[in-house]
């Protein structure tokens, strides 16, 4: 029967991102007016808008719960690669931070009830019942492939990564602003008068009682919005996933169990560690000092930047030393399409490329300055240390967790590795069947040359030196597999800690001042504000898809050092008796399999 057209799809498709980049373009314009102050454009506007978005996006997913809960007893196919449990359980810890801004902003509003618009209580209500069900919809179904209503489901879901990006953009105006104001009470300390410093204030033209609550409020907003944008972020992540998984048909492989054990990475761990208290305290020292006065200031920039530029260099080596292990002897690289695979591959680059125009920027301020202070020498080898190790990094990440999973004969070599090196010699299968082959005792397709290996491997255990090559040869890969993990440990554990610096204010492109001498205070500033949010999502990203590495199979703590045996193996060795010959009949070596891929890293292929 010939296959339908894919023409109404493709029609669908186009037509539902069209109108979701239209929708996108104009709320962004409306942020644009709002920011610049645009006559006739106030925020009680901006705020009617993403209220209707979030409403309108709220119906459909109402409407999709309900059709599936209507035909819950239908089997939908699923994306097993997308929305992995750690993702939406990340998406979930932040929306909780979110739903505490929302009650922030509400009592802020309530504080100042007199002179501000309805919408300013609205919204926030709004957003935190838009947020409670968009969690319980990526958990339930952003593995969804939708295979009904597609042209329909394509403009709902579209309509959802949109809202949520100008809910994001929205939130990174609102905190770009309260940055910037603070940037330019700075400015002065450092001797840059020449630098206007008026306020852009949207400071309620009322009081507040009690005003220390309403200020403590205020200022709590603001440290609450970095999680409000990584949230918006992931979830319009998960939803794009979704929208290109509509119509999409999938093969019934199942994906490797993600487990993160931290057994095996105790150096890693502890060097990460380490560097995450190093930051805490660098962060505090750099907020109390900056501002105070020009000599606290330099001392400050001074301190971060030596600081930064120690992490970035370690960060770089290990990078480096992760790859030369990874290329050691590593599988081939998994060429399959995945929608949520390759969005990770594009986020990771892409995000990148906002901290690298902020270096660029910095390298030529330093190289083009008439009159350089001695502390804006730092920034050189900072921005130089910045593109190089995101560069190592993302080769790294892209390296790793692009590879084919570890193939069925690769597992039945490494539990027969196993059993010969620990003084077992297996036996043939017995009759009546084959390991994991087909009916009858005939192989399948592809076991021929697992019959052969099997007929060698016993032979070559029998002499004593080739059963200390197979040991020799299974030994070989423990090293290399210790240092992955802990470099893996170690970046992740890096990269949540320089998340945290720009997050929360610590920024030395704002406060050094030299760039806003030679591209001028507007232009450096736009360049910051539109770069800035990238970078600082970028390192989250980065933590992200480090931590999925680790977890996959290649990477789980090996037993074989602490002279563990897998289960299976260790159970039948206690029943025939230790010097027994191994019978792997059909039932103990799938077992032994399925304990080897959980427990026993592979030998001749992997990490």
């Amino acid at each position: 029967m010939p296959a339908p057209p894919r023409a109404p799809q493709s029609l669908a498709r186009a037509l539902s991102s069209q109108y979701g980049l239209n929708v996108f373009l104009a709320g962004l314009l409306l942020l644009f007016a709002w920011a610049v102050h645009a006559a006739g454009v106030g925020r009680r506007d901006l705020l009617a808008l993403l209220t209707a978005l979030a409403l309108l996006q709220l119906l459909w997913m109402l409407w999709y719960v309900g059709r599936g809960c209507a035909q819950r007893r239908l089997i939908r196919p699923r994306d097993a690669h997308a929305g992995a449990r750690w993702l939406r359980g990340s998406v979930t810890l932040f929306a909780v931070i979110t739903i505490v801004l929302g009650c922030f902003k509400i009592g802020y509003f309530i504080g100042y009830s007199e002179c501000l618009s309805a919408m300013e209580g609205v919204f926030p209500a709004t957003h935190a019942v838009h947020t409670l069900l968009q969690v319980y919809f990526l958990w339930g179904h952003a593995k969804d492939i939708i295979q009904s209503f597609k042209s329909l489901e394509r403009f709902g879901v579209i309509h959802s990564v949109f809202t949520n990006l100008l809910l994001w953009a929205n939130s990174v105006l609102n905190e770009s602003k309260h940055q910037l104001n603070q940037h330019k009470e700075r400015l002065i300390t450092l001797g840059f008068g020449n630098v206007t410093i008026a306020l852009d204030d949207h400071t309620p033209p009322c009081n507040c009682s009690p005003a220390a609550l309403c200020g403590a409020i205020a200022q709590g907003i603001y440290y609450l919005y970095p999680f409000n944008i990584e949230y918006q972020i992931l979830a319009s992540t998960m939803l794009y996933v979704l929208w290109k998984n509509i119509g999409r048909q999938v093969d019934g492989a199942r994906p490797w169990k993600l487990r993160f054990r931290v057994r095996g990475a105790l150096a890693g761990s502890a060097l990460g560690l380490g560097a995450l208290a190093a930051t805490l305290g660098v962060v505090a020292v750099y907020l109390v000092r900056i501002g105070r006065s020009k000599a606290k200031s330099e001392a400050a920039l001074g301190m971060f930047y030596l600081y930064a530029m120690a992490l970035l260099l370690l960060m770089g080596a290990a990078g480096l030393l992760g790859i030369r292990a990874s290329r050691a002897a590593a599988p081939a690289p998994d060429e399959a399409r995945n929608p949520a695979r390759q969005l990770d591959a594009d986020l990771l680059v892409g995000a990148a490329s906002g901290s690298w125009l902020i270096s660029w920027g910095s390298i030529l301020a330093v190289l083009c300055a008439d009159a350089r202070p001695p502390y804006s020498w730092y920034s050189l080898p900072y921005a130089l240390l910045v593109i190089a190790e995101k560069s190592i990094q993302n080769l790294f990440i892209l390296d790793a967790a692009h590879r084919q999973p570890p193939r069925r004969r690769d597992l039945v070599r490494t539990l027969r590795v196993v059993t010969v090196c620990n003084g077992a010699d297996p036996a043939p299968p017995a009759a009546g069947g084959s390991p994991g082959g087909s009916p009858g005792g005939r192989p399948g397709p592809g076991e021929e040359e697992e019959e052969r290996e099997r007929e060698a491997e016993p032979a070559r255990g029998r002499g004593g030196t080739p059963r200390t090559a197979c040991c020799a040869r299974l030994r070989r890969g423990l090293p290399r597999r210790r240092v992955l993990r802990n470099v893996t440990v170690f970046l992740f554990l890096c990269n949540i800690s320089l998340w945290i610096p720009p997050a929360f204010g610590c920024r030395p492109e704002y406060d050094n001042g030299l760039e806003e001498m030679v591209f001028g205070f507007e232009p450096w500033i736009i360049v910051v504000n539109l770069a800035m949010p990238f970078s600082i999502f970028y390192r989250m990203h980065a933590a992200a898809s480090l931590f999925e590495v680790y977890s996959t199979p290649r990477f789980r703590p090996d037993f074989r050092q602490q002279g563990r045996l897998p289960s299976a193996l260790r159970r039948c060795r206690n029943r025939a008796g230790e010097g027994a010959v191994l019978n792997p009949a059909p039932v103990s070596l799938l077992a032994g399999i399925r304990t080897a891929a959980d427990e026993f890293p592979l030998t001749g292929s992997g990490f």
